[in-house]
């Protein structure tokens, strides 16, 4: 309209999944799907009524392009739009 016209930039996986969301660190434990790595987030906190120490582990499945983070890896992942039913977050970061 009014001679304005949309012209779609060709994006990379990366820059097409950026957001401002949470970004998490933790371990690969399985990448046996393709594309997706699952990874177990650790938190430690202190419990607010008896202020005990607490850990906590939660699994996230992560888009992983081109598979290319195995088993063991440390890796960032950041929050994301909805890729799958369960696939929130995206591997970021590959901490060797």
């Amino acid at each position: 309209m009014f001679g304005k016209k949309n012209k779609k930039e060709e994006k990379t996986a990366t820059e097409l999944h950026e957001t401002n969301g949470k970004k998490l660190s933790g371990v690969v434990i399985s990448d046996k799907m393709t594309d997706t790595a699952v990874v177990e987030v650790q938190r430690y906190f202190k419990d607010s009524k008896y202020g005990k120490f607490i850990k906590r582990k939660k699994n996230y499945k992560a888009h992983n392009p081109g598979n290319t983070v195995k088993i063991g890896d440390k890796v960032e992942i950041r929050e994301t739009k909805p890729i799958s039913k369960d696939k929130r977050f995206i591997v970021i970061e590959d901490k060797k």
